[in-house]
């Protein structure tokens, strides 16, 4: 089951860690889907575009949100809950995508109303295929709203 014809999926990455951007970058060309990814690197930046505040006043509207926990400025928790209590972003899904294992932090994130958790591995090719396995998750086999 694939969304070959499907419109393409809009992903919104917020990850401060440059390797973190570059190898999620990475594992999403690999897995060539016809998707788009923007990446913030803040909580801040985050609602803005989510808000379309400047200088993100034309963003599109993601249909998913990979979002990291570990943020300067507004940390991922609380962007989550803005989101999740906003009725204009709630229904856009959010898998939690951090190097956080700690029980409180993942039962946290669900009782915030996380789709998903997902720690990411310390391995490199492990790493690309957990991205992977989300996006084809995502974009294959999940049916998204359309977000407009």
């Amino acid at each position: 089951m694939t969304q070959v014809d499907a419109r393409p999926i809009e992903v919104l990455l917020v990850e401060d860690d440059p390797g973190d951007v570059l190898l999620t970058t990475e594992a999403f060309e690999h897995n060539k889907v016809r998707n788009s990814l923007h990446v913030v690197n803040d909580g801040e930046q985050a609602m803005a575009f989510l808000r379309r505040e400047d200088p993100y006043g034309d963003a599109p509207r993601p249909d998913l949100i990979l979002l990291d926990l570990n943020l300067p400025r507004k940390d991922g928790r609380e962007v989550l809950e803005e989101i999740k209590d906003d009725p204009n972003l709630r229904r856009i899904p959010v898998v939690v995508l951090t190097t956080s294992e700690a029980d409180e932090d993942i039962l946290r994130s669900y009782h915030l109303h996380a789709n998903a958790y997902v720690t990411k591995p310390v391995d490199f090719d492990q790493f690309i295929q957990v991205v992977r396995q989300i996006d084809d998750f995502f974009v294959t086999v999940v049916r998204l709203p359309r977000n407009r």
